[in-house]
């Protein structure tokens, strides 16, 4: 702000006498001091707060200028392959009415307005046990979110102003543009830390990798319960990272940290990654586990750090599963109304290893289908391998460099695939393996690290690949919505 100070009148030369001040006056000025003048500010303008806030604009275009421009094409070509789809609210809008019971003053839902049936978590008082929901539904039944609440946290401002019409499909493309400058940003600050040695444009095109090489493509223009909460973990997962690596900011690692888990339950398991970085940061990791008992107040002072930023709303999370389900971590599945999976989960449980050869098969060998009679491509809504929609997966399998963060990422996605591979669910209806995006950014961390040039042949024939790949899931993928729209 630019502020005006008053000054004192300078005295000309003919004003100001060589002479000395006399005896009567050097005491005056011994016993007096003279009270400075005070400076008078006058009211800023609005013109001149304008301009400050113009030039501040100015400057953080001027540094954050690539991810602004990122954020703009993603969000222009995410929103034209959304189509109409864009336009209107999804089909399965399970946290715009959460938002909305919230604003209304209830933790549950009213059953009158539930749009349909379909993946809500319903739970029946039976002799002061919370039971699942069976048959016929009754009055006294009580509806909830089925899955980890927090995107109804962060759309609560715009269901305040939209209601129950607030339009979670336009939404999600925004939140899936901002996640590709946010994956741009977090490439910039591991060069920057010299984690990575990739220049401007080779992060820009691992930016564009993820948002259009990889399943956040279609995840991402869809809307839907089930999407929307995968593109949204993409974006926390971005900032948890980000303050996680060297735990340069364990408070904010503890809070993005937090918000990544209440937003998709398998990204608790991505906490090993700060876990690693606290323990042993350096290359030496076994020599650093030796001396841990030299330094264990500074590791226990950032693993005390992160347990404060993530506290606040694992411990809310917990009271809110406990009044809803009368258990600390759970989230609704156990109470999933007239759902296919019920046989399952009575049987084997949420998880089980009887779950996962069905989920491997998802992940890693199902295939397109090809018919001749007439010529057709199809897939199938299990699933669909990743070495067709990740296949820089190959290269991460014989990387020329691992440097210092290689095993930190490498034991990060294996522990955050878990939940998903025991899984009761493959993520059926899907194309590919939607599950993976829980640890993609991760998988394109360790390609970044690698060492393997995105000018390569091979490498660029397998980016072509994946874009080629889905973009045929963005656009032949008939989810929910358009099957409850019989589009």
């Amino acid at each position: 702000m630019s502020r005006s100070k008053s000054k004192r009148p300078k005295q000309s030369s003919a004003q100001a006498p060589e002479s000395a001040p006399s005896t009567a006056s050097a005491s005056e000025s011994r016993t007096e001091p003279p009270t400075p003048e005070r400076s008078v500010e006058p009211p800023v303008s609005t013109g001149a707060r304008g301009g400050v806030a113009g030039a501040a604009l100015r400057i953080w275009l001027s540094a954050y200028r690539v991810e602004v421009v990122l954020f703009l094409v993603s969000f222009v070509v995410l929103a034209s392959f959304s189509s109409q789809r864009f336009l209107r609210q999804s089909e399965a809008p399970h946290f715009v009415y959460q938002s909305k019971a919230w604003l209304e003053g209830r933790l549950d839902l009213d059953p009158e307005v539930l749009p349909n049936l379909e993946d809500w978590a319903c739970v029946r008082e039976v002799t002061g046990k919370k039971v699942r929901c069976e048959g016929r539904v009754r009055p006294g039944d009580r509806w909830f979110v089925s899955f980890p609440s927090f995107p109804a946290v962060v759309m609560l401002p715009f269901v305040a102003l939209h209601g129950y019409q607030f339009n979670d499909t336009s939404f999600g493309v925004i939140v899936g543009a901002l996640a590709v400058a946010l994956f741009y940003s977090l490439l910039r600050f591991l060069a920057k830390e010299g984690e990575a040695s990739r220049d401007r444009t080779e992060n820009i095109g691992l930016a564009l990798i993820l948002a259009f090489g990889t399943l956040f493509f279609y995840a991402a223009i869809r809307g839907e319960v089930w999407f929307s909460a995968e593109v949204m973990g993409v974006v926390f997962t971005c900032l948890y990272v980000r303050n996680a690596v060297r735990a340069h900011r364990p408070v904010l690692a503890g809070l993005f940290f937090s918000m990544a888990t209440l937003t998709r339950t398998p990204l608790l398991f991505s906490g090993l990654f700060f876990l690693l970085e606290v323990l042993c940061p350096g290359p030496d990791r076994l020599g650093q586990l030796k001396t841990l008992g030299d330094r264990w107040k500074p590791v226990l002072r950032n693993l005390g750090l992160f347990a404060l930023g993530a506290a606040p709303l694992a411990l809310l999370a917990a009271a809110y599963n406990v009044y809803r389900f009368g258990s600390p971590g759970e989230f609704g599945h156990a109470f999933l109304y007239n759902n296919r999976v019920n046989v399952d989960i009575d049987r084997w449980g949420l998880f089980d290893p009887v779950y996962l050869s069905r989920n491997l098969e998802a992940a890693f060998f199902k295939l397109p289908k090809v018919s001749f009679n007439p010529l057709r491509l199809g897939y199938d809504p299990h699933g669909l391998t990743l070495l067709l929609t990740l296949p820089l997966l190959v290269f991460l399998v014989v990387p020329r460099l691992r440097p210092r963060l290689h095993w930190p990422l490498w034991l990060t996605v294996a522990v955050t695939a878990l939940p998903g591979l025991f899984y009761q669910n493959t993520g059926y209806m899907q194309f590919g393996f939607r599950f993976s995006l829980d640890y993609t950014p991760y998988l394109l961390l360790l390609f970044a690290i690698g060492g393997w040039s995105l000018r390569n042949r091979a490498v660029q024939a397998a980016v072509v690949l994946g874009v080629l790949v889905n973009f045929w899931g963005a656009v032949a993928f008939r989810g929910y919505t358009e099957l409850v729209r019989n589009w």
